[in-house]
Order: C-alpha cells, then sequence, then structure tokens
C-alpha cells in the first residue's frame, strides 16, 4: 500500500492526510526545511553535499511532532541539490508516511510550462501539495487541479511588508471593492476550489487578515509562515485562523532549523518543535 492510502486502495486527498497528521501528532506544526549550508553546525558547515544529511536529521527528530514538512525548492536548486532533495522527499515519506509535504515552490505560469511544473512537483518529487502563486488567474491553478489527490496553497496574504503593494489594494471592478488578499480568498473558497483542493498562504505577521480571510474562506487549510524568526505571534496566529473545520499549517523554519550550532542540532530543533507544537495547542484550547 502507498503512502497515505486507505484500505479500499484510492490515494487519500491531501486536505484528508493533514487531519490526519494534525490529530495524529496533535500538531498544528510544520517544520519548514530551507537548508543554508552557511549556517549549518560545525560538522556540516558550508558543506552543500551535506543538505541532505542535515535535513534528513531534522526530520527524524521532529517526525512526531508535526503536521507537515514543507522543503523550500529554491534552497536546494542553488546549490544544484535537486538529487539530494529527491533522496529527502523518499526518506520524508519512509521516516514520516502520515504527514504530508508541502513543496514551498510559489510557481506562477500558465499553458504547458504550468503542466510541467505540477508534474514536477507531484510526479517528479512526489510531494503531497504545493505553493502557488495565483498572479496569472486561474490559468495558473487549473493543470494542479488534475491531481485529484494532491493539494495546492495560493498565496493571499503574504508576511512580507511588500505584500501591500498589490494584495492590500482594492478592486473597484469587483463588486464591493474587495481588498485583492480578500478576492483571492472568495475564488479559493469558490469557484477555483473545483475538487476540494485548494488552500491559501497568509502570514502570521497580520493575525486581523487572517481572521478576515478565516471569515472569507472558512473551511479551507491555512499556510501560516512568519511565526518565529518573522515576528509572528503564534497565540494570535491560532485564534484568528484555527477553526474545528479550518486547519492550520502554522511554518517554522531557521528557529528550528538552527537552534544549536553543535553537534547536538537535531535534539535542539526537537525541543524547539515541541515546545511550539505545544505552544500551538495551548492556544487552541485557550
Amino acid at each position: 500500500m502507498h503512502r497515505g492510502e486507505p484500505s479500499y486502495n484510492q490515494p487519500m486527498k491531501f486536505l484528508d492526510l493533514l487531519r490526519q497528521a494534525e490529530r495524529q501528532n496533535s500538531s498544528m506544526l510544520c517544520v519548514g526545511l530551507d537548508p543554508e549550508p552557511a549556517k549549518f553546525p560545525a560538522a556540516y558547515q558550508g558543506d552543500a553535499r551535506k543538505i541532505y544529511d542535515f535535513c534528513a536529521a531534522i526530520v527524524e527528530a521532529t517526525a512526531d511532532l508535526v503536521s507537515a514538512f514543507k522543503p523550500q525548492i529554491a534552497y536546494f536548486a542553488a546549490h544544484r541539490a535537486e538529487d539530494q532533495l529527491e533522496r529527502l522527499m523518499a526518506h520524508m515519506r519512509s521516516t514520516a508516511p502520515g504527514v504530508p509535504i508541502i513543496l514551498d515552490a510559489k510557481r506562477g505560469d500558465i499553458g504547458s510550462t504550468a503542466e510541467q511544473y505540477a508534474k514536477e512537483a507531484f510526479e517528479r518529487y512526489g510531494a503531497d501539495a504545493v505553493t502557488l502563486s495565483p498572479f496569472m488567474g486561474f490559468d495558473t491553478i487549473a493543470p494542479y487541479l488534475k491531481y485529484h489527490d494532491k493539494g495546492a496553497f495560493v498565496l493571499c496574504r503574504t508576511s512580507n511588508p511588500g505584500g501591500d503593494d498589490f494584495q492590500n489594494q482594492r478592486l473597484a471592478s469587483v463588486a464591493g471593492e474587495p481588498r485583492l488578499y480578500e478576492h483571492i480568498a472568495q475564488l479559493a473558497q469558490g469557484p477555483w476550489n473545483l475538487n476540494g483542493q485548494l488552500g491559501l498562504v497568509v502570514g502570521a505577521t497580520y493575525p486581523a487578515e487572517i481572521e478576515r480571510v478565516r471569515e472569507l474562506a472558512p473551511s479551507l487549510p491555512l499556510l501560516i509562515p512568519g511565526v518565529g524568526a518573522q515576528g509572528g505571534d503564534a497565540l494570535a496566529t491560532v485564534r484568528a485562523g484555527w477553526r474545528e473545520h479550518g486547519p492550520i499549517v502554522v511554518n517554522l523554519s531557521r528557529t528550528v532549523l538552527y537552534a544549536s550550532a553543535g553537534a547536538d542540532f537535531a535534539q535542539a530543533a526537537r525541543q524547539v518543535a515541541m515546545q511550539t507544537r505545544d505552544q500551538l495547542q495551548a492556544a487552541r484550547l485557550a
């Protein structure tokens, strides 16, 4: 039986896999895998050939604490380490078979090019979901929805200050003049979500806007970066975004990956992940 398949031998849909991992590990935490060799512990420092080894150790240390892993493809491609990413994807499927993998690629093209990007994410790397930019419209999203058991997180209200340049602008041509991020949330909850596969990326640095997105998209999973090094507040994030039928995936990368520069880096990563997982769970119950 393949990873995530129920007994009737049909692939489990991404959202079901995510909810199962959330229950199994009592977790809303996603560990982002953004390997920077210059920041590796002393034994690996500066050696791009050790990307797999470093990330695999983090995965092994945190596999029972997370609801998802999120490798960022640029951190591998920049070091010509796509082969290491392929090995890592296989290692995650073996080490944490119940934990979904979100490939953070932020692809945003159309037509046959988008089809190739979808094939890369879901066939080459075997990801369970991918991040996408919707700037070119539904044509950007459609090729990924052909993979009915997979998920796609659409950029909606990102955590960077420059997000205001477009995402916070009002659309005079749309009834009610919603802000762009509000319009994206409505499209993802409604006409774009053909097979129930979509989620939204919303930054933890804007809790009031997480709450607004949740109003507009009550059932979609939200991928929330920005807690930790970027300054997002975990309690405010959970209160704004988590709903019983609307899961959240709170991403933490650098704070976990580089918790220690010593030989104990994996144990230190586990400790930070456990503390954050428990903090998020406590916020849900508060």
